[in-house]
């Protein structure tokens, strides 16, 4: 089973490359070399200087089948400063795939 993390957040006010370069540089890579069992991972940027970091994981051995009950690393919260609100988390569990 495939759990998808969304994690996406908001810079303050101008700092939009600098929260995307702080994903890049720092969130990502210490989120991938946590665990094992990350599938895919994929960053976006949109207007109002806001990240969105998507992350598809499977179950690792030995975890809870459902997917509420896995234990799986989120992205930290950015340095102080660097953001206009905290940033939205959300889990999904994939019910259906198309080509």
């Amino acid at each position: 089973m495939t759990t998808t993390l969304m994690w996406e957040a908001r810079a303050a006010e101008g700092r939009g490359a600098v929260l995307l370069d702080w994903v890049l540089q720092h969130a990502l890579p210490d989120l991938t070399d946590s665990v094992a069992g990350l599938e895919r991972a994929e960053v976006f940027t949109a207007d109002d200087d806001r990240v969105l970091v998507v992350t598809w994981w499977s179950a690792a051995p030995g975890a809870a089948q459902e997917p509420e009950q896995r234990v799986l690393p989120e992205l930290p919260d950015p340095p102080a400063g660097l953001l206009r609100r905290e940033p939205h988390r959300w889990r999904f569990r994939r019910v259906e795939s198309y080509p």
